[in-house]
């Protein structure tokens, strides 16, 4: 089992004014109806609490805008429909957890549950 280390909570000092703006900004794209980064803020939320939750999304949209000035294109907005991607997710781990299975000499018949 891999155990990751602790990602730090800490900012950085910087531009206030920025700061303030990104802030401030990251609370109106979380009011967004059906917006990628309401969806994000309700994830982290439940795990980080409003404040940690908010300079996370404000890290998103600073990341977002550096990439639109770096690439020069218009604005995509990331993938809204997660269940899609979730069963994507979950077939791959199931391949990969037959293949270790198979590796160890078992052999495994799947049945849906209905």
């Amino acid at each position: 089992m891999r155990v990751e280390a602790k990602k730090s909570t800490r900012t950085i000092y910087g531009n206030k004014h920025l700061q303030a703006t990104l802030t401030q900004s990251a609370w109106g794209a979380t009011r967004k109806k059906e917006g990628y980064f309401k969806q994000k803020y309700q994830k982290l939320l439940v795990r980080k609490g409003a404040k940690k939750a908010i300079v996370a999304i404000s890290h998103k949209l600073i990341i977002a805008a550096y990439q639109l000035l770096n690439k020069k294109e218009a604005y995509k907005t990331p993938l809204l429909n997660y269940k899609k991607h979730e069963e994507k997710r979950k077939a791959k781990s199931v391949q990969k957890y037959l293949v270790e299975l198979s590796k160890l000499g078992f052999t495994v018949r799947l049945t849906p549950v209905s």
